[in-house]
């Protein structure tokens, strides 16, 4: 039987403005930064090393609460 992926979202907090992951279904949040490039970057750790997928949630715009897959 496969294992299921686990699944992180990113989301910017809008009570700071800081950005944060999640892990999917969990309340508490893993870690924050100050920009959603830093976040990425964490995401692209957190994918190599445990085969995760990211999700992003679109800030502002049009998007803004879409989630996408982190390319």
């Amino acid at each position: 039987m496969a294992e299921k992926k686990k699944v992180y979202h990113i989301a910017k907090r809008a009570s700071d403005g800081l950005w944060t992951i999640k892990f999917a279904g969990g309340e508490k949040v893993i870690k924050t930064f100050k920009t959603q490039k830093e976040a990425l970057a964490y995401a692209d750790t957190l994918e190599k090393n445990q085969g995760a997928t990211t999700l992003v949630h679109a800030s502002k715009g049009a998007k803004q609460g879409k989630i996408s897959k982190k390319k």
